[in-house]
């Protein structure tokens, strides 16, 4: 579960560069870097009219003429910050259009904390912990619908293909719930260390996949699955028995929240590992 680990991404990071997060963990073939490879891209913050109110929003798309498959991210538990913004800008690059929420807008505007953040501390723990309650299952199925119907009424979106959608730590839940909740649309669906995909009672993630149409990445943390082994094959059969294409995988020595730049345990290798796998995803989906 995501509150067991130290991770958060930073929440200012002035160390990661453009070229340095543009690299483009192509699969094996190896690829010569992003920067020369992605087209430039167009950035701003937007607001987003949700049920529940305005959620505050980084938008991302390719620069100049021309309509791409749109992508929602769900980010961790520390919300929109700028290792996100890197993720959506550089999604962006490879031919996408990007949204990534700040999912705690009946909150606070983002960045939601200031300063370090550490989850070995009650009171930093504490700080997030309202927040995260107002994020209902329901909650999260409105606020999908808006996000989706939001880039679906982008110009820059092309409408004939799926969106995809991708999370991280809880987000990976979230990843699920879009899925669920809008299937005519969600064609690809990642969760990267994903946090209670398995768990107790009747909105368990993983008992909704059979509402979705989407195709699956699940990749785990190899500590997430030593705490629960058990979770990715109820996982696994769940998606199997609803028909749905996945790929249930455990990065072995990957801590929770690699795939994080700037968390405790990013491990860049295995993140572009990951990265090329979701590019894969979204290749073979969203056409």
């Amino acid at each position: 579960m995501c509150d067991d680990h130290i991770h958060q991404g930073l929440v200012e990071d002035p160390t990661v560069s453009r070229r340095a997060f543009g690299l483009m963990g192509v699969a094996a073939a190896g690829a010569a870097t992003a920067v020369q490879a992605q087209a430039r891209v167009v950035e701003k913050d937007v607001e987003v009219k949700t049920a529940d109110g305005t959620a505050d929003a980084a938008l991302y798309h390719p620069e100049g003429r021309g309509s791409w498959p749109a992508v929602l991210i769900w980010t961790d538990v520390l919300s929109l910050r700028p290792a996100f913004r890197e993720m959506g800008r550089r999604l962006a690059g490879a031919g996408y259009v990007v949204l990534v929420p700040n999912v705690y807008y009946r909150n606070r505007r983002a960045p939601v904390v200031d300063g370090s953040f550490n989850f070995s501390n009650p009171e930093d723990r504490a700080k997030i912990a309202p927040f995260r309650a107002a994020l209902t299952p329901e909650a999260v199925d409105r606020d999908a619908r808006a996000y989706v119907a939001y880039l679906d009424a982008q110009p820059q979106t092309d409408r004939r293909r799926k969106v995809g959608v991708q999370g991280y730590c809880m987000g990976g839940p979230l990843t699920f719930r879009t899925a669920a909740a809008l299937p005519d649309r969600v064609g690809a669906a990642a969760s990267f260390h994903g946090g209670g995909l398995v768990a107790e009672g009747p909105t368990s993630p993983h008992l909704h996949v059979g509402k979705s149409r989407a195709s699956y990445l699940v990749l785990i943390a190899d500590n997430d699955d030593k705490q629960e082994p058990q979770a990715k094959v109820t996982l696994k059969q769940a998606l199997d028995a609803a028909g749905r294409p996945n790929k249930v995988e455990v990065y072995e020595g990957a801590g929770h929240g690699w795939t994080v730049r700037g968390s405790q345990v990013y491990d860049e290798p295995k993140a572009e590992r990951a990265w090329a796998e979701l590019l894969a995803l979204y290749k073979a989906n969203l056409g």
